[in-house]
């Protein structure tokens, strides 16, 4: 409690968020956010972990509400809003609920500004101006201005978070955290999702019908089946279909990829050109749960008339017919029961994809100088040989390695955590002190160095806490998923990069001296293979691993998915000599 004898608005907030199974509140400090930081330092069972920029803490409370369920941001009015906004758009966007906290001037502050006109620091002379901004990146945004109506606000915005998983923002002025409420009642729970009966029976039947005629079905499965809980529904009803499945990029590891019929994950020419091609002749695609971005323009183009779109934002389809008020556990359930009830299943499937043997380590790969493709199956290869994969928490941020990461499999569920609709460059590094913090595994970043470069100080946290964490830069000097779509001709011999594209050098051995991790420096396979042993004797002992890589390796899931997009290949390039 922030005092002995009360209880206060911020002692409330804390409450309830124990309550729904938080433990971390990462922060950066300000003076208008202390009495809820001062309550935080008291309270009994939620502990404060600093960060050194508040768009890393927004990111490290994105990671840990991804596995925990929520997570919460503690930052100072306007300056400190709107340097985590970027991570917050992120966590509506890919369906986290995340719980932004802060503060704003108080009772007597609002006093003084209106007899005098006087702006207080870090406000733009709006008051509401952040609460406005963030309305458009949460489900709540929420100012607290009176500790009578605060607890009903919190509930509120909390009970909408649970409900959408997606971010709320409470606001509350300076003083109002510190003044005295009452405690809870019960425990928060989300609102029921329940379906409108005629338009669940009506895609139900409507959905059946392509499933049932269709020669090649195909489930694809999106992150809310991981954000509401579905795994084990989505299991059965693979089970009773038999039907084959994918996963987009950002659901990877939603269910374990060594359950089912797994065809590999889908994104586009990213993947591997087995599953690519399966994937283009699928009849019906079953897309649960997902949220299909640019990457899956060409499914959306070619394949929408045979698709059956289910999830929560209260419209789904299938073709050009739209259903709304129905929702996706309710659509599983009882198509599942339907499936149960029919000859038809489980169905038998012919001509599945023949994916790649998965990578081993050869002493011929060892002698190999790294590329995106040798690093992976070095990397990879490790962890099977090892059997670590149950051991990691693998994450990646917007880079040519996530699309890299599209051709592994045989990942256990919820090991692979990706920013890959929100798309930010350098979330995977401020990820990892959340995923850290949530899970007694080893979270291991593989990173572009131009995103490393944006969010390198939270090595500094990483190492104050001794947080059990690996980064791996890719380092190649430039923007390489950039100028794949500038002009993929830079990659061609001779060619070259766009001016905006290429990166400062930088000495990462000294950078991890500085923030006291362990550094290591590896050009060809043989190194890698050394850090890696290394590393894996080193628990709870973070480092820093800079991959050496030619500027001009296009990674070969770019290169497809580039081709996929554009029509355009290295190949094709002409080069003046």
């Amino acid at each position: 409690m922030s005092s002995i004898n009360s209880f206060t608005v911020a002692d409330y907030l804390l409450t309830r968020l124990h309550q729904l199974g938080l433990r971390k509140v990462f922060q950066v400090p300000g003076d208008y956010v202390a009495n809820f930081m001062d309550a935080l330092e008291q309270f009994n069972g939620i502990e404060a972990v600093g960060d050194l920029t508040e768009l890393g803490a927004g990111y490290a409370a994105d990671g840990y509400a991804r596995l925990t369920g929520i997570g919460a941001v503690s930052v100072q009015f306007g300056v400190g809003t709107f340097s985590v906004l970027n991570a917050i758009a992120g966590s509506y966007v890919e369906r986290n609920p995340v719980v932004v906290i802060t503060a704003s001037p108080s009772t007597g502050n609002r006093k003084t500004i209106k007899e005098t006109g006087v702006l207080f620091h870090h406000s733009t002379g709006d008051l509401l101006a952040d609460s406005k901004v963030f309305a458009n990146v949460t489900v709540a945004a929420e100012v607290l201005s009176d500790p009578s109506d605060a607890r009903q606000k919190i509930d509120k915005a909390l009970t909408l978070a649970i409900t959408f998983r997606r971010p709320i923002y409470l606001e509350a002025w300076q003083d109002v955290w510190g003044l005295a409420c009452e405690k809870p009642e019960g425990e928060l729970k989300a609102l029921p999702l329940i379906s409108e009966e005629g338009a669940l029976k009506a895609m139900l039947a409507d959905s059946l019908k392509l499933l049932n005629s269709a020669r090649q079905p195909l489930v694809l499965l999106g992150v809310e089946i991981n954000r509401f809980g579905l795994q084990d529904a989505v299991l059965d009803l693979l089970k009773a279909s038999g039907l084959p499945y994918s996963t987009t990029s950002l659901a990877k590891t939603v269910i374990s990829e060594n359950e089912g019929i797994f065809v590999g994950t889908y994104a586009d020419g990213a993947s591997f050109p087995a599953t690519v091609e399966y994937i283009e002749k699928a009849d019906c695609v079953l897309a649960l749960g997902v949220i299909f971005t640019d990457d899956y323009l060409t499914m959306l183009s070619k394949q929408f008339d045979q698709m059956i779109v289910v999830n929560n934002d209260e419209t789904s389809r299938l073709g050009h017919a739209y259903y709304h008020q129905l929702y996706l556990a309710d659509f599983i359930l009882q198509l599942t029961d339907e499936i149960k009830k029919s000859s038809l299943y489980p169905r038998q499937n012919s001509a599945l994809p023949l994916l790649p043997p998965q990578p081993q380590i050869t002493p011929a790969l060892l002698q190999q100088q790294l590329s995106y493709q040798n690093f992976f199956d070095l990397f990879y290869g490790y962890l099977l040989q090892h059997q670590l994969q149950d051991n990691i928490s693998l994450i990646l941020g917007e880079s040519s390695s996530l699309y890299m990461s599209a051709r592994l499999y045989g990942l256990p569920q919820d090991s692979f955590i990706a920013d890959a609709a929100w798309g930010s460059l350098g979330h995977e590094t401020g990820c990892v002190t959340g995923i850290a913090y949530a899970s007694d595994k080893r979270a291991m970043a593989i990173a572009g160095d131009g995103g490393f470069m944006m969010m390198c100080q939270c090595l500094s946290t990483i190492s104050r806490h001794q947080l059990n964490s690996v980064v791996f830069v890719i380092s190649n000097k430039v923007y390489a998923i950039e100028q794949s779509f500038v002009d993929i001709c830079a990659f061609a011999k001779g060619g070259h990069f766009a001016p905006f594209d290429l990166l400062p050098t930088w000495d990462y051995l000294s950078l991890a001296k500085a923030f006291s991790v362990e550094g290591y420096r590896v050009q060809n396979g043989e190194e890698l293979l050394q850090a890696l042993e290394h590393i894996m004797t080193q628990k709870d002992k973070p480092a820093l691993v800079e991959v050496v890589i030619q500027s001009q390796d296009l990674a070969p899931a770019m290169a497809g998915l580039v081709k996929s997009i554009t029509g355009h290949t290295v190949e094709q390039c002409a080069i003046p000599t």
